[in-house]
């Protein structure tokens, strides 16, 4: 159910002295980077969806990017970005709504109205989670970004009928995990802290997603979210 195959080596990211793959040749290409949290939510729901063979995963080097990806793919000039029929879209949200929309695969909205409008909120929330734990780094974080990670504990307390958000794995997962990850990460290992502590439906619900192929095959090099997060937020160190 999770994904079709098994974990291939990852193609090497494209930088700016790679030339460009035959555009627009009616082939579907997801651009993504492997350290960006929005591109790993279409690159999960790709996966997930079990469409490897449908969606071509092309990396960019966002450090070296490619002149051509601005000028022929995506003026916006970032990752993720989706080129199928003749037509570029981004925005990650957006994007994986869409993939699950017009792709093959096991549906990631749940039929129940009650669910559905529940994951639209979880949804519309995501951006001012992600917001208020960036912020939370510039103060006391491990205090600052409780209500946060309260926000994901109850939310996972209102169906019973499975370990995610709305009971079954969804888009509202997928929208998430990729900045809980990093967060657990930097949380353990530079502030000493288990974000899980005292939050078992949390701890659980990352203990199920942690068996889904489709997810784990994403996750990013946590010395690399540690060496990143000191860049960004110690300089002096």
């Amino acid at each position: 159910m999770a994904t079709v195959g098994v974990q291939g080596v990852r193609p090497p990211s494209l930088t700016s002295t790679s030339d460009p793959p035959p555009l627009f040749d009616g082939t579907t290409r997801l651009y993504i980077n492997y350290s960006c949290p929005y591109a790993q939510r279409a690159w999960i729901a790709r996966d997930y969806k079990g469409l490897q063979d449908k969606i071509k995963l092309v990396p960019i080097d966002l450090q070296n990017r490619p002149a051509w990806y601005k000028e022929k793919v995506y003026p916006e000039n970032k990752v993720p970005s989706l080129e199928h029929n003749g037509k570029v879209y981004g925005e990650s949200l957006d994007l994986i709504k869409y993939i699950d929309a017009n792709f093959e695969g096991t549906s990631l909205v749940p039929s129940d109205p009650a669910k559905k409008e529940f994951g639209e909120q979880l949804i519309s929330h995501v951006d001012t989670f992600t917001r208020d734990l960036y912020t939370s780094l510039k103060g006391d974080p491990v205090k600052e970004a409780s209500p946060s990670f309260e926000y994901l504990e109850n939310a996972l307390g209102k169906f019973d009928d499975g370990p995610f958000f709305l009971g079954q794995f969804s888009l509202v997962d997928i929208a998430y995990i990729p900045f809980v990850e990093r967060f657990q990460i930097v949380f353990a290992e530079v502030f000493k802290h288990d974000i899980t502590e005292g939050r078992p439906k949390l701890a659980a619900w990352l203990e199920e997603l942690n068996k889904i192929d489709a997810y784990k095959q994403t996750r990013v090099d946590p010395q690399e979210v540690v060496d990143l997060f000191k860049k960004r937020f110690l300089p002096q160190q």
